[in-house]
């Protein structure tokens, strides 16, 4: 690995794990309560406290960067490399008392096509569990490294699918339509309610599919580096993503595109 990505990525790891510090003593007291695009759409004192420590350390150590964080912290980029931070990916978990929430930190490269990934972090503080991945470099989780394991199944009758639901609440019934769609032919059916440590528990093996067509860039830009680095597919759907292993993203794609 190149040298300066490595250091990027131990950047990326102090960032997240100096925000979850934070969240992790906030959580249970998150403060104030605001709604952004619908009521549906939370954002508390804890995200915006968080965003503050994560972006204040990622501008002193990287000053030229830019940076685009959901809670509007934004900086146009003058060395060609971007953040892209969910400071609280999982709010209404968070809010709500339940332990499944992340702080999500990527680092992308602009480039003709656009902004490629360099590398994703998502740190989960509850459970001290840090998932990285540098593109090329593979998905780690901790020092372990993250392989999907090729089962030889291309059925969808054994599939663990987790999604996420948008906060236009007139796309909901889309949604759910595609998921019912789906439910009669996989095992199960998740709503974890944090897209990026969804994307990462596909990289570690623990579902086998994600599934959300509204996102914003923030909720998946670290963990489809991980997902991919593991072995997962990872393409675009919507505004959102489609993970899943290869043998199967096919069967997918082509029903969630249906039923959307």
């Amino acid at each position: 690995m190149d040298n300066s990505v490595h250091l990027l990525g131990e950047l990326a790891r102090e960032a997240a794990h100096l925000g979850g510090v934070e969240l992790l003593r906030r959580f249970g007291d998150h403060g104030r309560i605001d709604h952004k695009s619908s009521r549906t759409d939370p954002v508390s004192a804890a995200d915006r406290a968080v965003e503050e420590v994560v972006v204040g350390l990622l501008r002193r150590r990287r000053p030229s960067d830019g940076i685009l964080a959901e809670e509007g912290s934004a900086r146009d980029s003058g060395s060609g490399l971007r953040w892209v931070i969910d400071p609280l990916d999982g709010t209404v978990n968070y809010i709500s008392g339940i332990p499944f929430w992340c702080v999500s930190v990527a680092c992308e490269r602009a480039t003709p096509d656009g902004w490629a990934p360099v590398l994703g972090v998502v740190h989960d503080p509850v459970h001290d569990e840090t998932y990285h991945a540098v593109s090329g470099a593979g998905a780690w989780l901790g020092e372990r490294q993250l392989l999907i394991r090729r089962t030889g199944r291309t059925g969808l009758d054994e599939v663990i699918l987790a999604t996420g639901y948008a906060y236009d609440v007139a796309h909901r019934k889309t949604q759910a339509d595609m998921i019912a769609d789906l439910a009669a032919d996989i095992r199960g059916v998740r709503m974890l309610g944090s897209t990026a440590l969804a994307l990462a528990w596909v990289a570690a093996g623990r579902i086998d599919a994600y599934v959300e067509d509204r996102a914003s860039p923030w909720d998946w830009a670290a963990g489809r580096v991980i997902a991919a680095e593991a072995g997962a597919s990872v393409e675009p759907l919507g505004t959102g993503v489609l993970a899943a292993p290869p043998e199967l993203v096919g069967q997918l794609r082509s029903r969630v595109r249906a039923a959307g």
